[in-house]
């Protein structure tokens, strides 16, 4: 078996009705995300994906809290992940794996670090930004 067979898994569903996302975590059963309004209340209404509103910003939050296991993390990362990730999952159903979560996060935490004008690595032959 695979890693990712037995990895943390995401799976969102989107019905006319609503969206549903669910963890399942080493072959056990899927239960739904917990939405961590504790942390913050960006959507009473739930989980959405596929733009950049409220319902995707919780539904940021809760992956980036269950994903890494550091709240206060997950706070200052949800709306770039937002961003990358959740802004762009425009199917009803998808399905995202913890390591993802983390990868992407990783990401923008080295991002944030950079100097202005220089977010993403120069290589040869690139020409830094204005010139």
């Amino acid at each position: 078996m695979n890693d990712d067979a037995r990895e943390r898994m995401y799976h969102g569903k989107r019905s006319k009705d609503a969206c549903a996302v669910t963890v399942a975590d080493r072959g056990e059963q899927p239960h739904p995300l917990n939405p961590r309004f504790d942390l913050e209340n960006k959507s009473p209404t739930g989980f959405n994906w596929g733009y950049g509103g409220s319902g995707p910003a919780q539904l940021a939050l809760a992956m980036c809290a269950d994903a890494l296991g550091d709240d206060a993390r997950a706070v200052r990362v949800y709306q770039a992940f937002k961003s990358r990730l959740v802004a762009s999952l425009k199917e009803n159903e998808w399905r995202v794996l913890a390591s993802t979560v983390r990868i992407i996060v990783e990401a923008i935490e080295r991002d944030a670090k950079r100097p202005p004008g220089r977010r993403y690595p120069i290589g040869k032959g690139a020409q830094r930004p204005g010139k």
